[in-house]
């Protein structure tokens, strides 16, 4: 494939695990990098996806000289012990902190910047308050910090319940049965409804895990201080815009930037901008990055 007049391979990726610091071992795809690395793009998926979703921009990044690790958050994609559930957020944050390590240990000197998208987003956004000096740089895709969707007043009060009581385990359906809300385009609707992969239900820890994130970068916004790079798409029916814009803003970061496909739905990777969202989302990782 040609990127920036340049011809690159693209490369395959690879099914790889790693062991979380409670002994559970989780799945992530990588895709290396072809020619020189120019950086490390770290992954993490929306509530109801997983790695393979990414194929394409996965492929992209690596094809202009970033490594990617992808990872299945634990629950989701090709981790099948505990579909749909986690305890707390705090545990989900010691995944991510635990696949970096291996990452640092694989290219040490090397800038890495942290990609959450949509549900990811929050856990991306999380991190990057609580273990700052763990990434170098963050992006955000249509995250999930300031939902449309969220519970209604008597699930609210359901899981105050189950956070009181300890009842993590009840099932709750993912509210996203529809796949128009994703995308607009057909094939890739259809793929979402038949993806054996996919998510359809999680449990109360796991939604009381997503408050707890979003709980913490509410908190200490302020503290995320490393360039970031926003991407919306404009016709979102789950996530809020104008919201997630203003929380943006409060980032101690002065390097802040925000593109807004107007025109796309909720995830950029199925819609016919992809490319051209790709194209941008390359450009701003090899600002500065290693030549």
């Amino acid at each position: 494939m040609t990127i920036f007049g340049l011809v690159y391979a693209m490369s395959p990726s690879t099914v790889r695990t790693y062991l979380t610091s409670d002994g559970l071992r989780l799945h992530f795809r990588h895709w290396p990098a072809a020619g020189k690395v120019r950086g490390v793009v770290v992954a993490l998926h929306g509530i109801q996806s997983h790695s393979g979703w990414y194929e394409h921009s996965s492929q992209q990044m690596a094809a202009a000289g970033f490594e990617v690790y992808f990872a299945d958050r634990r629950g989701a994609g090709l981790n099948e012990i505990g579909r749909g559930h986690a305890d707390h957020g705090e545990r989900l944050l010691n995944d991510v902190r635990q696949l970096i390590r291996l990452v640092r240990r694989e290219h040490s000197g090397v800038r890495l910047s942290l990609l959450g998208l949509s549900w990811g987003g929050k856990t991306a956004a999380a991190l990057a308050c609580t273990s700052p000096d763990s990434v170098d740089r963050l992006v955000l895709l249509y995250p999930g910090l300031v939902p449309r969707i969220r519970p209604l007043w008597w699930q609210s009060l359901q899981l105050k319940f189950a956070r009181h009581h300890d009842m993590r385990h009840k099932t709750v359906m993912i509210p996203l049965e529809d796949p128009r809300l994703m995308t607009s385009v057909v094939e890739h609707q259809e793929f979402i409804s038949n993806d054996p992969l996919a998510l359809r239900f999680v449990t109360s820890g796991f939604l009381n895990s997503g408050l707890d994130l979003e709980q913490l970068v509410y908190q200490r916004a302020d503290q995320i201080c490393h360039p970031t790079l926003l991407m919306l798409a404009g016709r979102d029916q789950i996530m809020d815009n104008a919201k997630t814009r203003r929380l943006a803003d409060s980032f101690s970061t002065s390097e802040l930037t925000s593109v807004c496909y107007p025109d796309a739905r909720h995830t950029l990777e199925f819609e016919p901008v992809r490319d051209q969202f790709v194209g941008d989302l390359v450009d701003w990782l090899r600002q500065d990055s290693c030549s």
